[in-house]
C-alpha cells in the first residue's frame, strides 16, 4: 500500500479499484452535461425539454435521488465485485451531481435555479468535488501508518482543528475557500479569520443588527458586489439575475 504526505494530512492509497475516481468522474461529467442541457432548454435550443408529469415539472434532482438510492441499496445488499462496483460508483456519483445541482431548491424550497440564490448549488458542487478529490487520493486519517499513539493524537487534533476552520469559513459565506482549505489548511485559516459575508449564517448568528461588525460586513460585501468567484459560478452555471 502506497502512502504520500500532503500538507498536514497523510494520504493512504488503497487498492479500491478506483471507485473514488469512478464516482468523481461520473459526478463531474453529469454535472457539466446537466448544466449544458439546462442552458439549451432555457434558450429553446436542441431536442431537450422540461419533463412534466400531470402538469407538474419534474426536477432533475428527483432522478439523482433515485439513482443514489438504487446504487446504495444494491451496494449494501449485494456487495458486487468488478465491474458492478464501478458501475454503482458511477451511478451514485451521477445521481449526486443531479441532486446537488439543485441544492438551492432544497434550501429555499422554491425554484431559484437561475437566480442569484442559485449559486448555492454551485457551492455545494464545489464542496462535493473537494471531498471527492480526497476520496480519489485515498485520504484516510485513521489508517495506521507507523505513527505512535502521541503522533496520532496530535494528528487527530490538527485534523479536527482544520476541519473546524473549513466549516467556519463555509459558514462565513466563503464556500470555495473552505473547500480549498480541505486540501490547503492555511487557506481555511485565512478565510475564517476574515469578516463574514452579511448574508452568511455566521453573520446572522454573531453580528447583531446595527453593530459595528454588521456595518463593516455590509460595506465590504454590498448586495450589488460581484466577485470573480461569482463570475466564475455564473459562467459555469449560467448567468444569474442581478
Amino acid at each position: 500500500m502506497n502512502w504520500q504526505a500532503v500538507g498536514v494530512y497523510v494520504i493512504i492509497v488503497p487498492p479500491n479499484h478506483g471507485l473514488g475516481l469512478w464516482m468523481l468522474g461520473a459526478f463531474v461529467l453529469t454535472f457539466l452535461g446537466t448544466r449544458l442541457i439546462t442552458r439549451m432548454i432555457r434558450s429553446g435550443r436542441g431536442p431537450f425539454r422540461d419533463v412534466e408529469v400531470g402538469g407538474m415539472h419534474l426536477h432533475h434532482e428527483v432522478y439523482g435521488i433515485l439513482g443514489m438510492l438504487v446504487a446504495g441499496a444494491i451496494e449494501f445488499a449485494y456487495r458486487p465485485g468488478t465491474p458492478g462496483a464501478q458501475l454503482l460508483a458511477a451511478l451514485f456519483g451521477g445521481g449526486a451531481a443531479l441532486a446537488l445541482d439543485e441544492f438551492a431548491l432544497w434550501l429555499h424550497l422554491e425554484d431559484v435555479y437561475w437566480s442569484r440564490e442559485g449559486r448555492k448549488s454551485l457551492d455545494a458542487v464545489f464542496l462535493a468535488v473537494g471531498v471527492g478529490l480526497l476520496l480519489v487520493a485515498g485520504f484516510n486519517p485513521f489508517a495506521n501508518s507507523g505513527r505512535t499513539s502521541a503522533d496520532r493524537v496530535v494528528f487527530a487534533a490538527v485534523l479536527v482543528f482544520n476541519l473546524l476552520l473549513c466549516v467556519g469559513a463555509i459558514l462565513k459565506g466563503k464556500t470555495a475557500l473552505g473547500v480549498i482549505g480541505l486540501l490547503v489548511p492555511t487557506v481555511a485559516a485565512v478565510a475564517f479569520a476574515r469578516l463574514a459575508k452579511p448574508t452568511s449564517p455566521w453573520a446572522r448568528w454573531r453580528y447583531q443588527p446595527g453593530s459595528r461588525k454588521a456595518e463593516r460586513a455590509r460595506n465590504r460585501y454590498p448586495a450589488e458586489r460581484r466577485t470573480r468567484m461569482d463570475a466564475l459560478k455564473d459562467w459555469i452555471g449560467g448567468a444569474s439575475s442581478h
